[in-house]
């Protein structure tokens, strides 16, 4: 093999050239091979064929470029200069070997070299400079020309993918660009800030410096070039004509050409849509973008139209922005006036002033608001009746108000008068009916039938609503008005609203009724003094005198009625502790009469309470408990004196407050047991609890006592606030049962302690877990006999399956004593309470059964 490395080897060619070699390791016999080589880089050795005798040489042919050849009697394949990959991309080759008289050994075979492209030629445009027209107005992002470039590197690599920018903006007058560049296409566009400012009155010619780099213009040393875009700003024909109007009701043949829009771009098509959804659009649009409205307007359907106008091209693409058309519907005066009541009714009172305003006629006109077409006037054409005068009435022609002329109208003349309106517009004519009555005033005053009613003796236990009276007073003023209606009230004696008159409207009769309950000892006489109004004012001059004034009396009887209670409950909260003779509270009571009262408890079944009799003074009599009862609720009683029939009642309410006097105990409603014989890892879960209120017993400790062996036999560990586990600390019991010294505190305030020996039975089981207890004949038990009959009729009760009826005749075998059964799945005839093995270090003790024979 042969090896050249650096700049040592030399080789004398044709042309006598040194060679730039660099490190070549790689040899073999002749054979088809193939070269990647890249283009540029100078002389170069590719290969080095060895030779095989009888071959003493070596020789090629083919498209050797001048450059590449192979050295006859080394082998060496070399290239004596620079490819490149613009000019050729592929170069074939044959070699072969040869012997000393030139005859071929082995050969031809194929030699071809890739020619590899490296990034050495820049992009150039088509063109040295461009030139391009926009239309003012233009869709933003739409086309309007382009610009090329190529580059003569590989296609197929980064070397040749280009990208545009635009570099330089003259003028740039906003810091938005104007003109946008597509940077792989070149297509040059309008910014949506140049579709809406460009304009050729402003400036009309803009030139861009567009540049275009090879390697996707994502490398520095990417090639680039740039060349000037001129753009020639053209006005746009694309315009919104001005605001159109159109009178309404025209009477020309339809449709009419209103105005018309066109376009830049030739053979567009022009459509219109709607701002608003509108039952039809009255307007249409032509093939050369004339716009023409289809039918007549009606002003008082609608006042105003908008609607765009579209360019499209051939494939339903716009070619520019949407135009705004607005169309307004000019009034013509095509409504008559219209009276807003069929019949417009006026009330005066007789001593209204001349010149006074009394109503307004009221019309409408449906012509355009503020113009001519709905100016209305108003004109009284006739009256009825015409007495005492033909003119007694006046309307302002401009406002409909209506007015009296003259004197005061007397309901003597005529209660009521009848008038036609002429209500007119500049075209139309309009009658309004009108009616004024004469309303009497209020010039006469209630006048009682009589001053004085006497008097009435009533007890004070009358009903509430109860009438006691009937009044009567007349008014001359018209009936049924405000004028004659009378309202009576008491003027004088009674301050405190005890009665109260209702008025018959139809009669103006009065009904005196007792409105809050009489009480003799509050007030024992009323002298009422009655007064009678209207709820129309008098006219003036007119005044209310001792006519419309009516006294009357009310003596009240005393009732015997039993004492009052201040409060109908009485309530306090006290420490359960308290010492006996403690006051708790006092409770007050009154006679109405004044007698002296006697107080008593009613309900205290626990004996807790005494009262004095006298005072009202409730004490303690003996101990309070809270967890005996929180809330002690018993029966206050008040009598009087001389009478103990008349007694009132009253509730009395003491709330306990807890003090912690309750020591902890231990849940004793499952027996508690392991099965013998003792693994270990077994746990069972113990409950402490408290008959004091939550607070104090909402958090246990629990603990072994130091006595019985306890702390070397078991183990407590917490389990929650109220619960913990006990667990045996080795497997050496005796089937019997321990007593387990356990201590507890609980949280009170002081916290308390009590030492509770548990009961914990070691215990043979079932399969299930279950625990038998031996139980002694002699303590008159059942005998086996018995406990066959009495199990097989507890199973058949349970209908328990024949694996249990099996093992019940197994326990009737033994003598002469006979095994309780504990399982948790037990029947209801229940014997004995029994605790099963938890399943789980969190599961809490199932209940079980015992069933004994």
């Amino acid at each position: 093999m042969l090896r050249l490395c650096g700049l040592q080897f030399l080789l004398l060619i044709h042309s006598a050239v040194w060679l730039h070699l660099e490190c070549l390791s790689v040899s073999g016999p002749l054979k088809d091979m193939d070269f990647n080589v890249q283009e540029g880089g100078g002389p170069r050795i590719l290969h080095q064929f060895t030779l095989e005798p009888p071959a003493v040489s070596f020789r090629a042919s083919g498209e050797k470029a001048g450059i590449i050849d192979i050295d006859p009697k080394t082998g060496i394949l070399y290239i004596n200069g620079s490819l490149d990959w613009e000019t050729k991309q592929v170069h074939k080759l044959q070699v072969e070997s040869v012997d000393e008289s030139g005859s071929r050994v082995k050969g031809p075979y194929a030699v071809t070299i890739y020619v590899e492209d490296i990034n050495d030629n820049p992009p150039e445009f088509n063109q040295t400079e461009y030139k391009g027209v926009v239309r003012q107005n233009s869709r933003p992002g739409k086309p309007f020309m382009y610009v090329y470039a190529t580059d003569r590197d590989d296609p197929k690599t980064p070397h040749a993918q280009l990208s545009y920018s635009i570099l330089h903006h003259f003028p740039k007058y906003f810091e938005e660009m104007l003109f946008q560049i597509d940077n792989a296409t070149g297509a040059i566009s309008p910014t949506k800030t140049g579709s809406y400012y460009l304009d050729p009155l402003k400036q009309d010619t803009f030139t861009l410096v567009v540049s275009v780099k090879d390697m996707g213009g994502m490398t520095t040393n990417a090639f680039a070039s740039s060349v000037d875009v001129v753009i020639t700003v053209m006005e746009s024909l694309w315009k919104a004509p001005p605001t159109i109007h159109i009178k309404e009701n025209s009477t020309q043949v339809h449709p009419v050409n209103i105005t018309k829009v066109q376009s830049n771009e030739p053979d567009v098509i022009y459509d219109l849509f709607e701002k608003e959804k509108l039952p039809r659009l009255p307007f249409s649009v032509s093939e050369d973008g004339t716009i023409y409205v289809t039918e007549p307007l009606d002003r008082e359907e609608k006042d105003m139209y908008t609607f765009y106008v579209v360019s499209k091209d051939s494939t339903g693409e716009l070619v520019e922005k949407p135009l705004q058309i607005q169309v307004i519907v000019e009034d013509i005066n095509d409504n008559p006036p219209v009276c807003q009541q069929d019949l417009t009714v006026v009330e005066v009172q007789e001593n209204e002033k001349g010149g006074s305003n009394i109503g307004t006629v009221l019309a409408t006109d449906m012509d355009e608001k503020g113009s001519l077409n709905s100016r209305l006037r108003f004109q009284i054409q006739s009256q009825e009746p015409q007495y005492p005068s033909g003119s007694l009435f006046y309307i302002q022609q401009d406002t409909g108000t209506l007015q009296l002329t003259g004197p005061s109208l007397s309901k003597r003349d005529s209660a009521k008068y009848s008038l036609t309106v002429l209500v007119s517009d500049p075209d139309f004519k309009t009658i309004c009916d009108v009616e004024v009555h004469v309303i009497d005033i209020n010039d006469q005053i209630p006048i009682f039938e009589k001053s004085d009613y006497d008097s009435v003796t009533l007890s004070e236990n009358t009903p509430v609503g109860t009438v006691i009276l009937e009044i009567q007073a007349t008014d001359g003023d018209e009936p049924a008005t405000g004028s004659s209606l009378i309202v009576y009230q008491m003027k004088e004696g009674d301050p405190n609203n005890t009665f109260i008159i209702e008025t018959d409207s139809e009669t103006n009769r009065g009904f005196v009724k007792i409105n809050k309950a009489l009480d003799f000892e509050a007030m024992p006489v009323y002298n009422l003094v009655i007064n009678a109004t209207n709820p129309e004012p008098l006219v003036q001059g007119v005044q209310y005198n001792e006519s419309s004034l009516a006294t009357f009396k009310v003596f009240v009887t005393n009732v015997d009625e039993p004492p009052v209670f201040q409060k109908p409950v009485y309530k306090t909260e006290v420490s359960e502790d308290i010492p006996v003779n403690t006051l708790v509270m006092t409770v007050e009571a009154y006679d109405p009469e004044g007698d002296s009262v006697r107080y008593s408890l009613e309900g205290d079944v626990r004996k807790w309470l005494r009262i004095d009799s006298v005072t009202g003074q409730v004490y303690t009599a003996s101990l309070l408990d809270r967890e005996k009862e929180e809330i002690y609720s018993i029966e206050v009683a008040v009598s009087e004196l001389n009478n103990a029939a008349q007694k009132s009642k009253a509730f009395l309410v003491l709330q306990l407050r807890d003090v912690n006097d309750n020591h902890p105990q231990i849940a004793t409603d499952n027996p508690t047991f392991f099965c013998y014989p003792v693994s270990g890892g077994e746990k069972t879960l113990i409950q402490a609890i408290d008959a004091d209120e939550l607070l104090f017993y909402s958090k246990f400790t629990f603990s072994l006592a130091d006595e019985m062996n306890a702390r070397n036999n078991w183990e407590i560990s917490k389990y929650n606030a109220t619960h913990a586990y006990l667990s045996p600390k080795h497997g050496n019991f005796e089937e019997k049962v321990y007593d387990v010294p356990i201590i507890l505190n609980d949280n009170g305030e002081p916290p308390l302690e009590n030492k509770v020996n548990l009961k914990v039975s070691i215990c043979k089981c079932s399969t299930e877990n279950s625990c038998f207890i031996e139980i002694d004949r002699q303590h008159s038990w059942p005998t086996a006999g018995q406990a066959i009959g009495i199990l097989l009729g507890v199973l058949l009760i349970i209908g328990l399956e024949q694996r249990t009826q099996k093992f019940a005749t197994s326990i009737a075998r033994q003598s002469p004593r006979v095994t309780s059964w504990c399982h948790s799945k037990g029947p209801s005839f229940q014997l004995f309470n029994c605790q099963t093995k938890p399943q789980s270090y969190r599961s809490v003790p199932q209940q079980g059964t015992i069933l004994s024979a």
